[in-house]
């Protein structure tokens, strides 16, 4: 076991403050908001990003070290309880509206920075329990087709005109959203209808993965409707809605304007560290499970999460992922910082 598997213990911060947030009224229902979206943003402005990487050895131990798969199952334990313990105080009548509110983006929160990002690890593994866990944490934010377009439209089609998850140069990120949402779930179906014709099914046959994960969260809403009522179930959807906001924000952030050229017509060079976005913020990077080296993600996007390397050649975003995403909420400001770094990209500047 190598005692530095469990800095990624602590995500489970958020958790804690999620269970304040749960169980307590009036500002301290905002406190996990104020912690991912005001204090770590400000500290990652005045820390230096680390760009080490793991020694060869060291790198070899963290890759057989099972503590750190650990750290990843443990959080489908801690979503689902969250998941219950906000349906089970959401659902009390009478609570002040400040509160409700406050509950709800916490919940989102942990719909975006748990329930996909994980999701997200688990679903490039080929062990058939681990991607039972990525489904179950996409669930608790509806976005079940996540599991098939990233993996099999996403990291194929990246920083390309072809993938609705890469934003593009001077795209505004409100309207990205709409883009991305409603092509990323056609996408889903396309790539998983094309699959279940290949082996001679129907495409309305259950054996159609899309359709699976349809009847999946329909009956996990109706489940939830049932057992903590309507005002709950919405509260629930406006959740997930939240969640699925902040992946499709971080989808944003680590593309942008960024592309790969096209060698043929239709075909692509090979995704490489220069067509991701990076940050080496360590904060960032603990709370997101080393998701901001994203560069090396898609570079090997079979490579654990605690192995992920630093490239010199990764461009880098302005500060860690959650200052960027807050950044992207302001076009005019974004536009002003990302495209002059884009600009010296293609002039071979330096890229930091």
């Amino acid at each position: 076991m190598n005692i530095k598997a469990f800095k990624y213990l602590s995500p489970l911060i958020i958790y804690i403050l999620a269970w304040i947030s749960f169980t307590q009224s009036g500002w301290f229902v905002w406190i996990p908001l104020l912690y991912v979206w005001i204090l770590i943003p400000i500290i990652e402005l005045f820390f230096k990003p680390d760009e080490k990487n793991l020694s060869a050895t060291e790198t070899e131990i963290a890759k057989k070290d099972s503590t750190y798969d650990y750290m990843l199952y443990i959080i489908v334990v801690f979503q689902y309880f969250s998941l219950f313990k906000f349906l089970s105080v959401i659902s009390t009548p009478n609570s002040p509206t400040f509160d409700v509110i406050g509950r709800i983006f916490t919940m989102g929160l942990l719909c975006g920075t748990f329930g996909i990002n994980v999701a997200h690890e688990l679903g490039h593994r080929k062990n058939k329990m681990e991607q039972f866990f990525a489904k179950a944490l996409l669930l608790t934010s509806l976005y079940m087709h996540f599991f098939i377009e990233h993996n099999k439209g996403h990291h194929k089609n990246v920083s390309t005109p072809k993938d609705p998850s890469s934003a593009r140069k001077n795209e505004i990120l409100y309207f990205f959203y709409f883009r991305t949402i409603i092509f990323s779930y056609l996408s889903a179906w396309e790539i998983s209808t094309k699959e279940i014709l290949k082996k001679g099914a129907s495409k309305w046959s259950l054996k159609n993965e899309m359709l699976q994960f349809q009847i999946i969260q329909i009956a996990f809403v109706i489940l939830i409707y049932f057992a903590f009522g309507g005002l709950a179930t919405l509260y629930f959807l406006a959740a997930a809605i939240i969640g699925i906001t902040l992946l499709e924000t971080i989808n944003y952030i680590e593309h942008y304007g960024l592309s790969r050229k096209e060698t043929t017509s239709g075909n692509y060079e090979r995704a490489m560290p220069k067509h991701s976005w990076n940050s080496n913020h360590a904060l960032g990077r603990l709370m997101l499970f080393e998701l901001s080296r994203h560069s090396d993600h898609h570079y090997l996007a079979s490579k654990k999460y605690q192995i992920l390397d630093h490239h010199d050649e990764a461009p880098q975003l302005p500060t860690g992922y959650p200052g960027s995403m807050i950044l992207a909420l302001f076009p005019p400001a974004w536009f002003y910082v990302m495209n002059r770094k884009i600009k010296n990209l293609e002039n071979n500047s330096p890229i930091s």
